[in-house]
């Protein structure tokens, strides 16, 4: 069964900084390219960041680069996102997508599976 758990979502000042997780299970995580997409309050999914397999090339939205960071261990089967300097229009649930497409899409129908989400609030 294919699972990807998400954590470390939580509540944070606006500047401050959360770092996500997700655990992935049930398919060969080095083999695939993973994501970042996001959904704030009454508005669709937002494309974030993309890692290929090998974990060696990121790609970033133009909202988020400078602030945010992708990561990929392989060995762990864990994809991360650093999130550094958040605003409040970072405010969304945050999910980890699996893709077995081998270039880069932010089309985010193209990704095979999902996780549940975690909630990021950035509020004072």
């Amino acid at each position: 069964e294919v699972q990807l758990v998400e954590s470390g979502g939580g509540l944070v000042q606006p500047g401050g900084s959360l770092k996500l997780s997700c655990a992935a299970s049930g398919f060969t995580f080095g083999s695939y390219w993973m994501y970042w997409v996001r959904q704030a309050p009454g508005k669709g999914l937002e494309w974030v960041s993309g890692i290929n397999s090998g974990s060696d090339n990121a790609y970033y939205a133009d909202s988020v680069r400078g602030r945010f960071t992708i990561s990929k261990d392989n060995a762990k089967n864990i994809l991360y996102l650093q999130m550094n300097s958040l605003k409040p229009e970072d405010t969304a649930v945050y999910y980890c997508a699996a893709s077995r497409l081998s270039y880069l899409t932010i089309n985010t129908t193209r990704y095979n599976y999902w996780g549940q989400g975690t909630q990021v609030t950035v509020s004072s």
